[in-house]
């Protein structure tokens, strides 16, 4: 009676772990159902890599996709890190004294003009225009 009350216990991870594999196998299976088998041209032509998805690998390629990639990035990264800085510099129920307030205020100013500077390199230098 104790191992049947002990197989209870591990009911609802096996009910969670058999529903994740029939989810999982219907992700896998549902599509080679349902989607069509002969794409068009326009699906498997060149879309934002600047190149053909099936020719060779060894091929020139513009660098210039990649670097407006990474630039974006970047930026997102940048906002990934102001917004909790926004949010918590000036809350008052967190309890921070005023001088740490205003190092994370400046630490933050120096890392923003760090970004910008370095953008205004890359604008410089025309890493933006497209060619």
């Amino acid at each position: 009676m104790a191992t049947a009350d002990f197989l209870l216990d591990y009911l609802p991870i096996i009910i969670f772990l058999g529903l994740a594999f029939v989810i999982g196998v219907g992700f896998l299976a549902i599509p080679a159902l349902v989607a069509p088998s002969d794409p068009d041209p326009e699906k498997v032509s060149a879309y934002e890599c600047g190149f053909n998805a099936f020719d060779d690998a060894r091929m020139k390629f513009d660098v210039q996709f990649y670097i407006v990639a990474i630039l974006f990035i970047i930026v997102d990264l940048d906002v990934a890190f102001l917004f909790p800085w926004a949010v918590t510099l000036f809350n008052p129920e967190l309890g921070v004294d005023r001088g740490f307030q205003v190092f994370s205020f400046w630490s933050m100013f120096v890392f923003i003009a760090v970004f910008a500077i370095g953008f205004v390199y890359e604008w410089k230098k025309g890493a933006l225009e497209w060619r």
